[in-house]
Protein backbone atom coordinates (compact mmCIF):
# COMPACT_ATOMS: atom_id res chain seq x y z
CA UNK A 1 0.00 0.00 0.00
CA UNK A 2 1.33 3.86 -0.50
CA UNK A 3 3.18 5.71 1.77
CA UNK A 4 0.24 7.78 2.77
CA UNK A 5 -1.64 4.51 3.73
CA UNK A 6 1.12 3.14 5.86
CA UNK A 7 1.04 6.44 7.70
CA UNK A 8 -2.48 6.87 8.38
CA UNK A 9 -3.66 3.29 9.21
CA UNK A 10 -2.17 2.40 12.51
CA UNK A 11 -3.82 6.02 13.84
CA UNK A 12 -7.28 5.14 11.55
CA UNK A 13 -6.85 1.39 13.88
CA UNK A 14 -5.87 3.74 17.13
CA UNK A 15 -9.44 5.58 16.61
CA UNK A 16 -11.32 2.86 15.82
CA UNK A 17 -10.46 1.36 18.87
CA UNK A 18 -11.14 4.22 20.71
CA UNK A 19 -14.53 5.73 19.08
CA UNK A 20 -16.89 2.91 20.48
CA UNK A 21 -15.81 3.95 24.34
CA UNK A 22 -16.32 7.51 23.06
CA UNK A 23 -19.17 7.41 21.87
CA UNK A 24 -20.95 5.05 24.70
CA UNK A 25 -19.41 6.86 27.89
CA UNK A 26 -19.35 10.62 26.87
CA UNK A 27 -22.18 12.79 26.76
CA UNK A 28 -23.03 16.63 25.88
CA UNK A 29 -22.89 17.19 29.40
CA UNK A 30 -19.89 15.02 30.24
CA UNK A 31 -22.38 12.62 32.21
CA UNK A 32 -22.80 8.85 30.93
CA UNK A 33 -25.37 7.58 28.17
CA UNK A 34 -27.99 5.53 29.35
CA UNK A 35 -27.24 2.00 28.32
CA UNK A 36 -28.09 1.32 24.83
CA UNK A 37 -31.68 -0.19 23.75
CA UNK A 38 -32.69 -3.46 21.82
CA UNK A 39 -32.73 -1.82 18.99
CA UNK A 40 -28.97 -0.16 19.41
CA UNK A 41 -27.34 -2.92 20.42
CA UNK A 42 -24.31 -4.86 18.12
CA UNK A 43 -25.61 -6.64 15.25
CA UNK A 44 -24.76 -10.10 15.15
CA UNK A 45 -23.50 -11.51 11.81
CA UNK A 46 -25.32 -13.53 9.51
CA UNK A 47 -21.96 -15.35 9.05
CA UNK A 48 -20.08 -15.28 12.56
CA UNK A 49 -18.55 -12.53 15.09
CA UNK A 50 -20.30 -9.02 15.02
CA UNK A 51 -20.36 -6.34 12.75
CA UNK A 52 -19.83 -2.48 14.19
CA UNK A 53 -22.55 -1.02 16.10
CA UNK A 54 -24.25 1.81 13.84
CA UNK A 55 -25.32 4.99 15.61
CA UNK A 56 -26.31 7.15 12.86
CA UNK A 57 -30.01 7.85 11.74
CA UNK A 58 -30.71 7.02 8.26
CA UNK A 59 -27.48 5.43 6.97
CA UNK A 60 -26.67 2.96 4.49
CA UNK A 61 -23.74 0.56 6.15
CA UNK A 62 -20.29 0.24 4.50
CA UNK A 63 -20.06 -3.36 4.84
CA UNK A 64 -22.47 -6.38 3.71
CA UNK A 65 -25.71 -4.73 5.18
CA UNK A 66 -25.30 -1.99 2.56
CA UNK A 67 -25.86 -4.73 -0.13
CA UNK A 68 -29.25 -4.15 -1.83
CA UNK A 69 -29.67 -1.13 0.30
CA UNK A 70 -29.91 2.04 -2.52
CA UNK A 71 -31.13 5.42 -0.93
CA UNK A 72 -30.54 5.74 2.40
CA UNK A 73 -33.41 4.69 4.51
CA UNK A 74 -35.85 6.96 5.72
CA UNK A 75 -37.68 5.11 8.10
CA UNK A 76 -35.04 2.89 10.75
CA UNK A 77 -34.81 1.75 14.19
CA UNK A 78 -32.02 3.95 15.53
CA UNK A 79 -32.80 6.47 18.21
CA UNK A 80 -31.03 10.08 18.76
CA UNK A 81 -29.35 9.24 21.54
CA UNK A 82 -27.17 12.96 21.15
CA UNK A 83 -24.08 12.86 19.38
CA UNK A 84 -21.91 10.63 17.73
CA UNK A 85 -19.49 10.05 15.50
CA UNK A 86 -18.73 7.38 13.22
CA UNK A 87 -15.70 6.17 11.60
CA UNK A 88 -15.12 3.21 9.10
CA UNK A 89 -12.82 2.34 6.17
CA UNK A 90 -12.55 0.17 3.26
CA UNK A 91 -9.59 -1.62 1.81
CA UNK A 92 -9.02 -3.60 -1.89
CA UNK A 93 -6.18 -5.81 -2.73
CA UNK A 94 -6.56 -7.52 -6.38
CA UNK A 95 -3.94 -10.37 -7.89
CA UNK A 96 -4.61 -9.82 -12.00
CA UNK A 97 -3.91 -12.34 -14.51
CA UNK A 98 -5.11 -10.65 -17.69
CA UNK A 99 -4.11 -11.08 -20.96
CA UNK A 100 -4.53 -8.29 -23.88
CA UNK A 101 -4.15 -8.09 -27.65
CA UNK A 102 -5.40 -5.86 -30.96
CA UNK A 103 -4.42 -5.74 -34.51
CA UNK A 104 -3.81 -2.01 -34.66
CA UNK A 105 -1.43 -0.42 -37.29
CA UNK A 106 1.81 0.92 -36.01
CA UNK A 107 1.62 4.77 -35.13
CA UNK A 108 5.29 6.09 -34.47
CA UNK A 109 5.74 8.46 -31.73
CA UNK A 110 8.46 10.14 -29.80
CA UNK A 111 8.45 10.50 -25.75
CA UNK A 112 10.20 13.15 -23.50
CA UNK A 113 13.63 11.63 -23.98
CA UNK A 114 13.19 11.87 -27.71
CA UNK A 115 13.71 8.07 -28.22
CA UNK A 116 10.86 6.57 -31.20
CA UNK A 117 8.13 3.80 -29.81
CA UNK A 118 4.86 2.45 -31.81
CA UNK A 119 1.79 4.24 -29.72
CA UNK A 120 -0.32 1.68 -30.57
CA UNK A 121 2.00 -1.17 -29.03
CA UNK A 122 0.67 -2.81 -26.29
CA UNK A 123 1.69 -2.95 -22.52
CA UNK A 124 3.81 -6.17 -21.49
CA UNK A 125 1.20 -7.35 -18.93
CA UNK A 126 1.18 -10.50 -16.64
CA UNK A 127 -0.26 -12.16 -13.15
CA UNK A 128 0.76 -10.34 -10.50
CA UNK A 129 -0.47 -8.15 -7.40
CA UNK A 130 -1.69 -4.79 -8.05
CA UNK A 131 -1.47 -1.68 -5.30
CA UNK A 132 -4.25 -1.74 -2.49
CA UNK A 133 -6.21 0.92 -2.18
CA UNK A 134 -8.09 2.11 0.79
CA UNK A 135 -10.97 4.91 1.62
CA UNK A 136 -11.71 6.20 5.34
CA UNK A 137 -15.10 6.96 6.19
CA UNK A 138 -16.37 9.84 9.12
CA UNK A 139 -20.12 10.29 9.96
CA UNK A 140 -21.16 12.06 12.83
CA UNK A 141 -24.92 12.47 13.93
CA UNK A 142 -25.29 16.56 14.48
CA UNK A 143 -28.96 16.29 15.77
CA UNK A 144 -31.99 14.26 15.62
CA UNK A 145 -32.29 13.23 11.71
CA UNK A 146 -29.04 15.15 11.16
CA UNK A 147 -26.12 13.89 10.17
CA UNK A 148 -22.70 14.70 7.57
CA UNK A 149 -20.57 12.40 5.80
CA UNK A 150 -17.33 12.45 4.78
CA UNK A 151 -15.14 9.81 2.49
CA UNK A 152 -11.49 10.10 2.03
CA UNK A 153 -9.63 7.75 -0.60
CA UNK A 154 -6.26 7.05 1.69
CA UNK A 155 -5.25 5.60 -1.54
CA UNK A 156 -6.75 5.37 -5.18
CA UNK A 157 -4.94 4.30 -8.74
CA UNK A 158 -5.33 7.88 -9.67
CA UNK A 159 -4.19 9.57 -6.37
CA UNK A 160 -1.77 8.31 -4.54
CA UNK A 161 -1.90 11.07 -2.00
CA UNK A 162 -5.13 11.06 0.55
CA UNK A 163 -7.61 12.77 -0.57
CA UNK A 164 -11.29 14.05 0.31
CA UNK A 165 -14.17 12.22 -2.21
CA UNK A 166 -17.53 14.19 -1.02
CA UNK A 167 -18.86 15.91 2.23
CA UNK A 168 -22.40 16.63 2.89
CA UNK A 169 -25.08 17.30 4.69
CA UNK A 170 -28.09 14.97 5.49
CA UNK A 171 -31.45 16.02 6.97
CA UNK A 172 -34.13 13.92 7.49
CA UNK A 173 -35.94 15.38 10.27
CA UNK A 174 -36.78 19.24 10.83
CA UNK A 175 -34.66 21.03 12.69
CA UNK A 176 -37.49 23.68 13.99
CA UNK A 177 -40.08 21.47 16.05
CA UNK A 178 -42.84 22.98 13.76
CA UNK A 179 -46.05 20.62 13.09
CA UNK A 180 -46.30 21.03 9.55
CA UNK A 181 -42.45 20.54 9.08
CA UNK A 182 -42.72 17.51 11.06
CA UNK A 183 -44.74 16.49 9.32
CA UNK A 184 -43.32 17.28 5.78
CA UNK A 185 -39.98 15.49 6.58
CA UNK A 186 -41.47 12.65 7.47
CA UNK A 187 -41.36 11.54 3.67
CA UNK A 188 -38.66 14.19 2.80
CA UNK A 189 -34.95 14.13 3.31
CA UNK A 190 -32.62 16.99 1.98
CA UNK A 191 -28.94 16.66 1.18
CA UNK A 192 -26.44 18.85 0.04
CA UNK A 193 -22.82 19.44 -0.16
CA UNK A 194 -19.89 18.41 -2.33
CA UNK A 195 -21.57 14.52 -2.93
CA UNK A 196 -22.25 11.62 -5.54
CA UNK A 197 -24.79 12.34 -7.78
CA UNK A 198 -27.82 10.18 -7.57
CA UNK A 199 -27.99 9.37 -11.28
CA UNK A 200 -29.21 5.89 -11.54
CA UNK A 201 -29.26 3.30 -9.54
CA UNK A 202 -25.52 1.42 -10.63
CA UNK A 203 -23.34 3.77 -8.47
CA UNK A 204 -25.24 1.85 -5.33
CA UNK A 205 -23.95 -1.16 -6.87
CA UNK A 206 -20.32 -0.63 -7.68
CA UNK A 207 -16.93 -0.64 -6.65
CA UNK A 208 -15.91 2.59 -4.98
CA UNK A 209 -12.09 2.79 -4.64
CA UNK A 210 -11.26 1.02 -1.92
CA UNK A 211 -15.20 -0.73 -0.73
CA UNK A 212 -15.81 -3.47 -3.13
CA UNK A 213 -18.47 -5.05 -0.64
CA UNK A 214 -21.69 -4.04 -2.50
CA UNK A 215 -20.15 -5.02 -5.88
CA UNK A 216 -20.53 -8.68 -6.65
CA UNK A 217 -18.19 -8.58 -9.37
CA UNK A 218 -14.87 -6.95 -9.33
CA UNK A 219 -15.02 -4.00 -12.09
CA UNK A 220 -17.50 -1.68 -13.17
CA UNK A 221 -19.60 -0.89 -15.78
CA UNK A 222 -17.58 -0.70 -19.36
CA UNK A 223 -19.21 3.68 -19.35
CA UNK A 224 -19.44 4.22 -15.48
CA UNK A 225 -21.85 6.96 -14.34
CA UNK A 226 -20.27 8.46 -11.50
CA UNK A 227 -19.20 11.66 -10.07
CA UNK A 228 -19.10 13.96 -7.34
CA UNK A 229 -20.69 17.83 -7.67
CA UNK A 230 -21.67 20.51 -5.22
CA UNK A 231 -24.95 20.79 -5.53
CA UNK A 232 -28.00 19.62 -3.42
CA UNK A 233 -30.78 16.79 -4.01
CA UNK A 234 -34.50 16.62 -2.35
CA UNK A 235 -36.12 13.27 -1.84
CA UNK A 236 -39.79 12.25 -1.58
CA UNK A 237 -40.35 9.05 -0.02
CA UNK A 238 -43.79 6.78 0.73
CA UNK A 239 -44.93 3.67 0.44
CA UNK A 240 -42.39 2.21 -1.77
CA UNK A 241 -42.75 5.45 -3.88
CA UNK A 242 -39.30 7.27 -4.40
CA UNK A 243 -39.12 11.15 -6.03
CA UNK A 244 -35.98 13.02 -6.38
CA UNK A 245 -35.05 16.58 -7.60
CA UNK A 246 -31.44 18.12 -7.95
CA UNK A 247 -29.21 20.80 -9.00
CA UNK A 248 -25.37 20.73 -8.74
CA UNK A 249 -22.50 23.30 -10.37
CA UNK A 250 -22.01 20.71 -13.46
CA UNK A 251 -18.71 20.06 -12.47
CA UNK A 252 -15.98 17.89 -10.92
CA UNK A 253 -13.64 20.47 -9.51
CA UNK A 254 -16.10 23.54 -8.78
CA UNK A 255 -14.64 27.18 -9.95
CA UNK A 256 -15.78 31.06 -10.30
CA UNK A 257 -14.16 31.24 -13.01
CA UNK A 258 -15.49 31.25 -16.62
CA UNK A 259 -19.24 32.00 -15.60
CA UNK A 260 -20.37 32.37 -18.99
CA UNK A 261 -19.13 29.04 -20.13
CA UNK A 262 -20.73 26.56 -17.20
CA UNK A 263 -24.26 26.21 -15.95
CA UNK A 264 -25.95 24.37 -13.53
CA UNK A 265 -26.84 21.01 -13.81
CA UNK A 266 -30.32 19.21 -13.61
CA UNK A 267 -30.89 15.42 -12.14
CA UNK A 268 -34.02 13.80 -11.49
CA UNK A 269 -35.40 10.36 -10.49
CA UNK A 270 -38.52 8.57 -9.89
CA UNK A 271 -39.25 5.18 -8.11
CA UNK A 272 -40.99 2.25 -7.22
CA UNK A 273 -39.08 -0.05 -4.12
CA UNK A 274 -41.44 -2.47 -2.18
CA UNK A 275 -40.99 -5.84 -0.75
CA UNK A 276 -44.00 -7.65 -2.80
CA UNK A 277 -43.87 -10.79 -0.59
CA UNK A 278 -41.57 -11.97 1.97
CA UNK A 279 -39.37 -13.65 -0.76
CA UNK A 280 -39.98 -11.39 -3.51
CA UNK A 281 -39.01 -7.79 -3.88
CA UNK A 282 -39.39 -5.27 -7.16
CA UNK A 283 -37.99 -1.84 -7.62
CA UNK A 284 -37.94 -0.21 -11.16
CA UNK A 285 -36.09 3.65 -11.34
CA UNK A 286 -35.74 5.85 -14.43
CA UNK A 287 -33.56 9.02 -13.50
CA UNK A 288 -32.18 11.76 -16.02
CA UNK A 289 -29.28 13.86 -15.44
CA UNK A 290 -28.27 17.27 -18.15
CA UNK A 291 -26.32 20.02 -18.26
CA UNK A 292 -26.25 22.76 -21.47
CA UNK A 293 -23.15 23.84 -20.81
CA UNK A 294 -19.85 22.97 -19.06
CA UNK A 295 -16.62 23.54 -18.25
CA UNK A 296 -15.54 19.81 -17.86
CA UNK A 297 -18.45 17.66 -17.49
CA UNK A 298 -17.41 14.34 -15.75
CA UNK A 299 -20.78 12.22 -15.68
CA UNK A 300 -19.00 8.98 -17.19
CA UNK A 301 -15.84 10.58 -16.15
CA UNK A 302 -15.42 11.52 -12.58
CA UNK A 303 -14.21 8.19 -11.01
CA UNK A 304 -10.63 9.09 -10.01
CA UNK A 305 -10.68 5.82 -8.14
CA UNK A 306 -9.83 4.57 -11.56
CA UNK A 307 -10.59 1.57 -12.90
CA UNK A 308 -9.58 -2.38 -11.31
CA UNK A 309 -8.33 -3.73 -14.62
CA UNK A 310 -4.56 -2.24 -14.60
CA UNK A 311 -3.04 -1.42 -18.09
CA UNK A 312 -5.07 -3.76 -19.74
CA UNK A 313 -5.32 -1.98 -23.53
CA UNK A 314 -2.65 1.01 -22.71
CA UNK A 315 0.50 1.44 -24.49
CA UNK A 316 4.37 0.77 -23.51
CA UNK A 317 4.19 4.72 -22.47
CA UNK A 318 1.06 4.25 -19.69
CA UNK A 319 1.85 4.70 -16.32
CA UNK A 320 -0.67 3.59 -13.36
CA UNK A 321 -2.08 7.20 -12.41
CA UNK A 322 -1.98 8.63 -16.21
CA UNK A 323 -3.88 5.55 -17.69
CA UNK A 324 -6.66 4.88 -14.65
CA UNK A 325 -9.36 4.48 -17.52
CA UNK A 326 -7.81 0.86 -18.46
CA UNK A 327 -10.96 -1.16 -19.85
CA UNK A 328 -13.17 1.85 -20.10
CA UNK A 329 -15.06 3.80 -22.90
CA UNK A 330 -15.89 7.35 -22.51
CA UNK A 331 -18.40 8.97 -24.56
CA UNK A 332 -16.16 12.61 -24.36
CA UNK A 333 -19.07 14.89 -23.85
CA UNK A 334 -17.81 17.78 -21.59
CA UNK A 335 -19.54 20.51 -22.94
CA UNK A 336 -23.34 19.49 -23.40
CA UNK A 337 -24.88 16.66 -22.69
CA UNK A 338 -28.02 14.78 -21.23
CA UNK A 339 -28.39 11.16 -20.09
CA UNK A 340 -31.32 8.63 -18.77
CA UNK A 341 -31.53 5.62 -17.80
CA UNK A 342 -33.76 3.11 -16.16
CA UNK A 343 -32.72 0.04 -13.87
CA UNK A 344 -34.83 -2.44 -12.83
CA UNK A 345 -34.05 -4.78 -9.72
CA UNK A 346 -35.65 -8.07 -8.97
CA UNK A 347 -34.67 -10.28 -6.05
CA UNK A 348 -36.40 -13.50 -5.39
CA UNK A 349 -35.38 -15.80 -2.27
CA UNK A 350 -31.95 -16.05 -3.29
CA UNK A 351 -31.72 -14.98 -6.68
CA UNK A 352 -31.28 -11.15 -7.81
CA UNK A 353 -31.63 -9.38 -11.53
CA UNK A 354 -30.64 -5.90 -12.27
CA UNK A 355 -30.90 -4.37 -15.81
CA UNK A 356 -30.03 -1.09 -17.29
CA UNK A 357 -30.84 0.69 -20.57
CA UNK A 358 -29.03 4.22 -20.75
CA UNK A 359 -28.50 6.81 -23.75
CA UNK A 360 -26.15 9.55 -23.37
CA UNK A 361 -26.52 12.90 -25.94
CA UNK A 362 -24.04 15.48 -26.70
CA UNK A 363 -21.07 17.00 -27.37
CA UNK A 364 -17.64 18.08 -26.73
CA UNK A 365 -16.43 22.08 -27.03
CA UNK A 366 -14.96 21.07 -30.20
CA UNK A 367 -17.43 20.04 -31.89
CA UNK A 368 -20.83 21.48 -33.22
CA UNK A 369 -22.73 18.29 -34.10
CA UNK A 370 -23.89 16.05 -30.99
CA UNK A 371 -23.39 12.44 -30.45
CA UNK A 372 -25.25 9.52 -29.32
CA UNK A 373 -23.90 6.65 -26.91
CA UNK A 374 -26.77 4.14 -25.48
CA UNK A 375 -25.43 0.97 -23.15
CA UNK A 376 -26.96 -1.83 -22.08
CA UNK A 377 -26.59 -4.24 -18.79
CA UNK A 378 -27.78 -7.04 -17.39
CA UNK A 379 -26.47 -9.12 -14.42
CA UNK A 380 -27.88 -12.03 -12.38
CA UNK A 381 -26.19 -13.31 -8.91
CA UNK A 382 -27.83 -15.76 -6.86
CA UNK A 383 -26.59 -16.00 -2.90
CA UNK A 384 -27.11 -19.60 -1.20
CA UNK A 385 -26.22 -21.21 1.99
CA UNK A 386 -27.47 -20.00 5.14
CA UNK A 387 -27.40 -16.46 5.34
CA UNK A 388 -26.63 -16.35 1.79
CA UNK A 389 -23.07 -16.13 2.43
CA UNK A 390 -21.88 -17.55 -1.05
CA UNK A 391 -22.89 -16.34 -4.51
CA UNK A 392 -22.33 -16.78 -7.96
CA UNK A 393 -22.86 -13.97 -10.27
CA UNK A 394 -22.71 -13.12 -14.66
CA UNK A 395 -23.33 -9.56 -16.23
CA UNK A 396 -23.29 -8.84 -19.60
CA UNK A 397 -22.45 -5.53 -21.06
CA UNK A 398 -22.84 -3.62 -24.29
CA UNK A 399 -21.96 -0.21 -25.27
CA UNK A 400 -21.49 1.71 -28.63
CA UNK A 401 -21.01 5.25 -29.95
CA UNK A 402 -19.08 7.82 -32.24
CA UNK A 403 -16.26 8.96 -30.59
CA UNK A 404 -15.07 13.19 -30.87
CA UNK A 405 -15.52 14.17 -33.88
CA UNK A 406 -16.68 11.07 -35.63
CA UNK A 407 -20.26 9.96 -36.96
CA UNK A 408 -19.20 5.79 -37.11
CA UNK A 409 -19.94 4.08 -34.16
CA UNK A 410 -17.66 1.66 -31.90
CA UNK A 411 -17.98 0.09 -28.77
CA UNK A 412 -17.09 -2.87 -26.57
CA UNK A 413 -19.27 -6.12 -25.32
CA UNK A 414 -18.05 -7.21 -22.13
CA UNK A 415 -18.80 -11.06 -20.27
CA UNK A 416 -18.24 -11.18 -16.37
CA UNK A 417 -18.49 -14.05 -14.19
CA UNK A 418 -17.98 -14.45 -10.59
CA UNK A 419 -18.46 -16.26 -7.43
CA UNK A 420 -17.55 -14.88 -4.09
CA UNK A 421 -17.47 -15.30 -0.25
CA UNK A 422 -18.82 -13.16 2.87
CA UNK A 423 -16.28 -14.36 5.35
CA UNK A 424 -17.78 -12.21 7.37
CA UNK A 425 -20.03 -9.05 6.86
CA UNK A 426 -16.98 -6.98 7.31
CA UNK A 427 -14.68 -9.38 4.90
CA UNK A 428 -15.59 -10.44 1.01
CA UNK A 429 -12.90 -12.74 -0.89
CA UNK A 430 -14.52 -12.51 -5.01
CA UNK A 431 -13.16 -13.82 -8.10
CA UNK A 432 -13.65 -12.62 -11.59
CA UNK A 433 -13.38 -13.97 -15.04
CA UNK A 434 -14.21 -11.07 -17.71
CA UNK A 435 -13.56 -10.90 -21.50
CA UNK A 436 -13.78 -8.02 -23.26
CA UNK A 437 -14.16 -7.16 -27.04
CA UNK A 438 -13.44 -3.71 -29.12
CA UNK A 439 -15.66 -3.14 -32.04
CA UNK A 440 -15.40 -0.93 -34.96
CA UNK A 441 -12.02 0.90 -34.14
CA UNK A 442 -10.36 2.73 -37.09
CA UNK A 443 -7.20 0.96 -37.66
CA UNK A 444 -4.65 3.61 -36.53
CA UNK A 445 -6.32 3.13 -32.70
CA UNK A 446 -5.23 1.47 -30.16
CA UNK A 447 -8.38 -0.20 -29.58
CA UNK A 448 -8.81 -1.82 -33.25
CA UNK A 449 -9.33 -5.27 -33.02
CA UNK A 450 -8.48 -4.94 -29.50
CA UNK A 451 -9.37 -7.38 -26.76
CA UNK A 452 -8.46 -8.85 -22.88
CA UNK A 453 -9.49 -11.98 -21.00
CA UNK A 454 -8.31 -13.82 -17.72
CA UNK A 455 -9.01 -14.07 -13.85
CA UNK A 456 -8.65 -11.33 -11.13
CA UNK A 457 -9.27 -12.20 -7.71
CA UNK A 458 -9.83 -9.36 -4.87
CA UNK A 459 -10.68 -9.42 -0.95
CA UNK A 460 -11.97 -6.64 0.36
CA UNK A 461 -12.83 -5.17 4.32
CA UNK A 462 -15.10 -2.86 4.60
CA UNK A 463 -16.57 -1.48 8.25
Amino acid sequence: MRTTTRVLLPALMAAMAAAPVAAQNDSPGGGTQPVPSESTKVETSRTFGTAQQIPIQHYRPTDRRGVNVFEAPKTDAVPYDGFKLLLGGGFLQDFQSISHSNTAVAVSKTDANGKPYNANELADIGAGFNNAVANLYLTAQLARGISVHMTSYLSSRHHSETWVKDGYLQIDESPLDVAALNTLFRYTTIKFGEMEVNYGDSHFRRTDNGNGIYNPFVGNLIMDAFTTEAGAEVYVQHNGLLGMVGASAGQLHPSVTNPGNRTPSFLGKVGFDRQLTPDLRFRLTGSVYTNRQSTEQNLFSGDRGGSRYYFVMENTQATETGNFRSGMLVPGMGYKMTSWVVNPFVKFSGLELFGLVEQVKGRAATETAERTWNQRAVDATFRFLPGEPLYVAARYNTVSGPLTGTTTDVGANRWQVAAGWYITDNILLKGEYITQKYNDFATNNILNGGKFNGFIFEGAVSF
